[in-house]
């Protein structure tokens, strides 16, 4: 068996043990045993990756395997990573490693809760694997799926409603990229041929530019629903108030990566003339998307609230930056989803403790808890400096090279475009600033706070491991950055030559 199939074999044994348990401790230590396989796979693949580009390996995809599921239609099971890849599936395994420790205490139904965990995670994996399109989408739709069970099920608040509101607007954007993919495939042999699904050899043949113009946007706004893009992205803070821990830990973290991802990934690469054409249309909704998230965070007093209308804002400037189209930004774009995937896992995650303590995620009913759970304050503050983008810590690297990759455009219109999103900075600056100061200092604000209990081990381990990663990546970014960058050079090269062209 080649190796990338065992990120899809693992979690689905995960899967089938934790069926076999007969009590909730089997179930949780079934689950971290699964997931830490996991875990290792996703570094021992960093290491052979970079290992083989060590080595002058330089094809396109790694790790490469074609197998034919569907003849008829030519539908494979094809599979490969580039650096793009192998930084999505990394950051997947951190993030369903520690959700599973942030679900310890998860009070009903445990064996379904982490099946339906883990079989969310199993999408994820395949879709970032998938080379294929039809099969990335069938990862695609499985990954969306379970979302409305974790949610409805183990929710809280309004939960049934946030469920079938993020639901029906995903689906919505399934079957635009149902029809988008379809007419890829149907565009995929223009000089007569076998039709075919695979990315690889679509990139390779020039779509009529009457097709893109209409597949493009499809496509675009498709994955975009899911990536959260104004202005469709409602269903996103509604999603993350209602959600478990753990799955707002993946819905941030992860979900919202595979729209930034397929995004650039099928709609600007296999498409690069409508890029260009119509770009702007979407760099527009995404400089608003970047500042109206940020004051959307300022406004609220929900802790889940803040951190939602958070991630539209950091995650708006993935797309803002993949649409300026040169090397600089969207490498910043791509180590942005991995920071952002890390940072605001971290966020959910404390968040989700210290409501399991104050049985409140207002911010006015709180106080003056780092008197009394330090652990997790200092946790909170140090997620919080990484989101503003303190130097040290992931989040300055990313959006330092977005920022500084955007100003690389001359012309007026991309550099107004990129002086207002910098604005955000500032913003972001407020909203985390005056969380800080209301939720962890002054007087304690209720005198039984004083009994709370700071964070237990497997807490510790959760947050722990996050906040290591997070710096990890701020202090030594270039190993990152060199991986990502290897893969978009036949990505800018396609979109330069068109520039070129045009």
């Amino acid at each position: 068996m080649d190796y990338l199939t065992y990120f899809i074999i693992v979690p689905l044994l995960t899967v089938f043990g934790i069926v076999l348990c007969k009590n909730d401790k089997q179930v949780k230590w079934t689950a971290v045993i699964g997931m830490s396989i996991q875990l290792i796979l996703a570094a021992a693949l960093v290491f052979m990756y970079l290992a083989e580009r060590k080595a002058g390996n330089m094809a396109e995809f790694l790790f490469y395997h074609d197998y034919m599921w569907y003849p008829a239609l030519n539908i494979r099971y094809t599979i490969g990573v580039d650096g793009i890849s192998v930084a999505m599936v990394a950051l997947t395994s951190v993030i369903i490693f520690t959700g599973i420790f942030a679900s310890w205490e998860v009070t009903n139904l445990h064996k379904e809760f982490f099946i339906s965990l883990i079989l969310l995670a199993t999408g994820v994996f395949g879709f970032f694997i998938c080379v294929d399109l039809f099969t990335m989408f069938l990862f695609y739709e499985l990954a969306v799926i379970p979302m409305y069970l974790l949610i409805g099920i183990w929710g809280t608040g309004p939960k049934e409603y946030s469920a079938m509101k993020l639901t029906l607007m995903l689906m919505g954007g399934s079957a635009l990229l149902l029809v988008g993919l379809i007419g890829l495939y149907f565009n995929s042999a223009p000089g007569g041929g076998a039709l075919t699904f695979n990315l690889i050899e679509i990139s390779k043949v020039q779509i009529p530019m009457e097709a893109q113009r209409f597949l493009f946007p499809m496509t675009f706004v498709g994955f975009g629903i899911l990536g959260a893009l104004f202005p469709l992205h409602t269903w996103s803070p509604d999603g993350h108030s209602s959600a478990p821990t753990a799955v707002s830990m993946l819905h941030a973290g992860v979900l919202l990566k595979l729209g930034r991802y397929g995004a650039f990934r099928v709609a600007m690469f296999l498409m690069p003339e409508a890029a260009h054409e119509l770009g702007w249309i979407f760099l527009i909704l995404t400089t608003i998307s970047v500042v109206y998230g940020a004051f959307g965070a300022i406004q609220q007093k929900d802790l889940k609230y803040i951190n939602a209308y958070s991630s539209v804002s950091h995650c708006g400037l993935v797309l803002f930056a993949l649409l300026m189209m040169n090397k600089t930004a969207m490498d910043g774009a791509i180590m942005q989803m991995v920071s952002h995937g890390i940072m605001t896992a971290l966020f959910f995650a404390l968040i989700g403790m210290i409501y399991g303590r104050t049985h409140t995620r207002i911010i006015d009913e709180m106080g003056g808890l780092m008197r009394v759970i330090p652990f997790l304050g200092v946790a909170y503050v140090i997620a919080g400096l990484a989101s503003l983008g303190l130097p040290g810590f992931s989040g300055f690297v990313a959006e330092m090279t977005i920022f500084v990759g955007s100003w690389q455009h001359v012309d007026t219109f991309h550099r107004v475009a990129t002086i207002i999103a910098c604005s955000s900075i500032v913003i972001t600056a407020v909203y985390i600033l005056r969380v800080i100061g209301i939720l962890l200092l002054g007087p304690v604000r209720f005198d039984w706070y004083n009994q709370l209990t700071d964070a237990r081990w497997y807490e510790k381990l959760s947050v722990g491991f996050l906040i290591v990663c997070i710096a990890g990546i701020g202090i030594a970014p270039l190993w990152l950055s060199n991986m990502i960058g290897d893969s978009l050079v036949p990505v800018v090269e396609k979109l330069n030559m068109i520039s070129f062209i045009r």
